[in-house]
């Protein structure tokens, strides 16, 4: 493991700029519930299928929707019993399917418990570098109106080749684990301090980990900047909870996680059809 020393990020990577370069994909929702068990074991049968039928109608076509998909996940532990998932094409999107959701007379059983607002992100670390250090060598002002014009090419290229990727359908697996994370921030040890290069070098070798597990791990990475209490959001769908742990385990060997991440409460559920809500509020947990 290399040495690290604080340095300032406007006097580092030969005089280009610190940030890297990010492109955003969808708008995504957390929303972590406990259910109400008592007060739904009071009602009648009859009662507990018309509040089914209306959350069902609901949230079946949210499982679908063409412009970001939701999906239902029945939590493991103390920290919730359910947890949905939103994909949206904005906030706004967001915002309408939580208004849905609260008019349900489902809702009247559900007391929020956590929450977690973010965007698909994609660093293209790799990108940055190679367009500073291009339109710095053509002595190019930094962000002059041809530096903008071109960077912002740069990111229109980018998100077109990484669509998919910006705007995946919501992943099938049967296992969602979830946690929010941080890049360390401390006199002693500040990844915002290091040289745009260091950090890219970091990223592409934690990056190597992750793609191992690419045949069992669907990994979705959101960012939170400004939006929630963390930085990243980093979704782990599978279809064996076990991997979540092998794969963890082994980033947390990587430079980038032993030094300098801080993680944040960890979510895992197990997915839920809507046309398997009421099979769950039995208390029979959904086929695979």
């Amino acid at each position: 493991m290399s040495a690290f020393r604080t340095v300032h990020p406007e006097i580092t990577a030969a005089g280009i700029p610190p940030v890297p370069l990010t492109i955003e994909g969808y708008s995504v929702l957390h929303q972590m519930m406990r259910f109400r068990w008592a007060a739904w074991r009071d009602l009648a049968a009859g009662e507990k299928s018309k509040i089914l039928d209306e959350a069902t109608s609901v949230l079946a076509p949210m499982e679908q929707n063409a412009g970001g998909q939701s999906a239902l996940f029945s939590l493991l532990g103390h920290k919730g019993d359910l947890m949905l998932v939103h994909f949206r094409e904005s906030f706004e999107d967001l915002n309408r399917a939580e208004l849905q959701l609260a008019r349900l007379r489902l809702s009247d059983y559900l007391e929020p418990t956590s929450s977690y607002l973010s965007v698909i992100e994609l660093g293209l670390y790799e990108s940055t570098i190679k367009a500073y250090k291009a339109l710095t060598d053509r002595g190019v002002e930094q962000h002059s109106e041809e530096w903008n014009r071109e960077i912002k090419e740069v990111l229109a290229r980018q998100t077109e080749a990484m669509r998919s990727r910006l705007y995946p359908e919501m992943p099938k697996h049967r296992y969602l684990c979830f946690y929010p994370m941080d890049r360390r921030r401390g006199e002693d040890k500040n990844w915002y301090t290091l040289p745009i290069e260091e950090r890219a070098r970091q990223m592409n070798e934690h990056g190597l980990v992750g793609r191992r597990y690419a045949g069992e791990v669907k990994q979705i990475i959101t960012g939170s900047i400004g939006f929630d209490d963390w930085e990243w959001g980093v979704d782990l769908f599978a279809d064996e909870p076990l991997v979540f742990k092998k794969l963890i385990y082994e980033m947390r060997f990587d430079e980038v996680s032993a030094v300098f991440a801080l993680f944040g409460h960890f979510y895992v559920g197990v997915r839920c059809p809507a046309a398997s809500l009421g099979k769950l509020l039995d208390g029979e947990i959904p086929n695979r």
